[in-house]
């Protein structure tokens, strides 16, 4: 019945966040891995919005990702800059690759879709497994600041080709409990006024106090556990709607 960032959604991923586009991750990533000489992984790489940059800024970096739509988009834009990456498909909670990293990094808040515990602590310990010894991971967290339910929000985005696609967003599920978020997001594309394609996609996302997601790592034998607000490296979190940056190492 749904879709998981296919054909219609990687699209938009790309005409709203072209590579280099920065929430102020870009650069933060890229200032607090300095010094790293090994393999990094950006897991839920999407279509290279960070890998590229990372890699222009002379990083070793690999992608994986669960949507072969979003790797396929990734490789052209890569084929597109003469850059090479190795990008792998794969699931957050249950991966396996050939290397071991020096770091992991997931910016945007994409470890949120995660929305099951389960999976979260999954992935946690996939990527502790995938870390050199001293080796940390990197990865954005953020609160909801609105919960409210039926709320619905549409954007529309004009291609290159003269096509027109709309995404309409509508919260289905508040999980209060459980700390989730279900949304439903429909994108529509348009051609002189035709309908010529659709996805329906489940969207959830989970959240996490700042303290619990720390006693979280802290149970998966992470250490040097750290966080900072804003992309600030050392600032403390002080305000809801700040995004929050865990680091911590094996």
């Amino acid at each position: 019945m749904f879709s998981s960032y296919s054909e219609l959604a990687t699209e938009v991923y790309d005409l709203d966040k072209p590579v280099g586009h920065s929430f102020g991750d870009v650069e933060y990533y890229t200032q607090r891995l300095a010094g790293c000489k090994g393999r990094i992984l950006e897991a839920a790489v999407g279509s290279g919005r960070m890998l590229i940059p990372l890699l222009q800024a002379g990083y070793l970096v690999d992608g994986m990702d669960c949507s072969p739509q979003m790797l396929s988009s990734c490789r052209r834009r890569l084929q597109e800059r003469g850059l090479e990456a190795q990008l792998y498909e794969g699931l957050l909670q249950s991966f396996s690759l050939p290397s071991t990293y020096e770091a992991i990094v997931i910016p945007a808040g994409s470890f949120l879709l995660l929305e099951k515990h389960e999976d979260a602590k999954a992935a946690l310990r996939c990527m502790y497994d995938h870390l050199e010894p001293g080796g940390r991971i990197i990865l954005d967290l953020y609160l909801p600041t609105d919960l409210s339910m039926g709320t619905v929000s549409t954007k529309t985005w004009e291609t290159p080709d003269q096509h027109v696609i709309t995404m309409e967003s509508k919260r289905v599920e508040v999980n209060f409990l459980h700390q989730y978020t279900v949304s439903y997001l429909k994108y529509e594309k348009w051609k002189n006024g035709h309908l010529v394609k659709t996805e329906l996609q489940r969207f959830p996302l989970k959240w996490y106090g700042i303290e619990e997601f720390t006693l979280l790592l802290k149970s998966l034998r992470y250490s040097q556990i750290s966080v900072s607000a804003g992309y600030q490296y050392g600032n403390p979190p002080s305000r809801t709607e700040q995004v929050f940056t865990f680091e911590a190492c094996r």
